[in-house]
């Protein structure tokens, strides 16, 4: 640890804050001047048929959280639902629905999640929304890989449970197109973070997936070689466990003393840290320097996107993009 320290002070990189769960603005409330006026917002929600459960709002505020994605329990318990909130005057209030978690967030008609609806408080307002419908459950679109329009087949293993870890988590293991073809060609392995946001944009936090299948098969078509991506999904102890400070040690350990073994024993892979890489955006490319670190007799290579080294507990003031691949 007093290695990776080091490594963090010389190369002095500072990113963007970290992406954990938040929807499309990394908007946040500004804190309350208690002179400042107030207005009251209500919101009347319409809900799809078929939802019967807690609906619940959420947004930037931190009575809601803020974007907790079970911020306020909304009333009601038909088709109609209601939340009130005071927000002061001039707020820029921006806010979504759920039904208790961002696997089942609100969308629109398209079945995409929606950008955040957004309003300015300069009076008291009455808002109200017809909801289309929520996310599904994430297994009924795991189950219906294929719907996801995924170049590619994807595998997917479901509540993986761990020694080290106390949640249990899906993985997302994409294979190239060609794979079935080859039975003799072995591959090498990405180990990417945030799984549940590569491949399936029914799946992705924000809707919008980031395009992993079709970024490798532009690289295979300038002649790079494809590999294996393996996508782990987080847990609502994200940031505990991509945290080198926290639990990212015993993270380390499900990575190389338990998935690692189970996917080289299933799929055709090349091993070895000169074959391995990890790969992640903000607390996961935190996670993903501190693998490469620390790990370098697993992990050979590291992608750090956006990396949020702003969490390391020196603040440093120059802000460095970092993204490394294969060597």
């Amino acid at each position: 640890m007093r290695l990776f320290n080091l490594l963090l002070l010389i190369c002095l990189l500072i990113s963007c804050a970290s992406n954990e769960q938040i929807p499309d603005s990394e908007s946040v409330s500004k804190p309350f001047v208690t002179a400042q006026k107030e207005y009251r917002v209500s919101i009347r929600v319409q809900l799809p048929d078929g939802v019967t459960g807690p609906v619940y709002l959420t947004g930037n505020v931190d009575a809601l959280g803020p974007w907790n994605p079970n911020g306020l329990l909304m009333s009601g318990q038909g088709k109609i639902r209601t939340a009130e909130i005071q927000l002061p005057q001039d707020f820029h209030f921006e806010y979504k629905f759920t039904l208790g978690s961002w696997e089942r967030e609100a969308v629109g008609p398209s079945g995409m999640v929606m950008p955040n609806r957004k309003m300015k408080v300069d009076a008291n307002r009455q808002v109200r929304i017809e909801i289309v419908d929520f996310k599904k459950d994430p297994l009924a679109y795991i189950e219906d890989w294929q719907g996801s329009g995924v170049l590619g087949t994807l595998v997917y293993w479901k509540d993986v449970p761990s020694a080290h870890l106390a949640h249990t988590r899906h993985v997302s293991i994409w294979l190239p197109p060609e794979y079935q073809a080859h039975p003799q060609q072995r591959y090498r392995v990405i180990y990417m973070s945030d799984g549940q946001n590569l491949f399936d944009p029914r799946i992705a936090n924000t809707g919008v997936d980031w395009g992993v299948d079709e970024a490798m098969m532009k690289l295979v078509a300038e002649g790079v070689e494809p590999a294996i991506v393996v996508g782990v999904w987080n847990s609502s102890s994200r940031g505990m466990e991509y945290s080198p400070w926290h639990a990212a040690p015993r993270y380390a350990q499900f990575l190389t003393e338990e998935l690692l073994p189970r996917v080289n024993a299933d799929f055709r892979t090349r091993t070895g840290p000169q074959n391995t890489a990890h790969i992640g955006s903000s607390m996961g490319g935190l996670l993903s320097f501190y693998l490469v670190t620390q790990q370098s007799q697993y992990f050979g290579s590291c992608g750090c996107m956006s990396t949020h080294f702003v969490y390391v507990h020196a603040f440093y003031i120059i802000r460095v993009d970092c993204c490394t691949v294969f060597r």
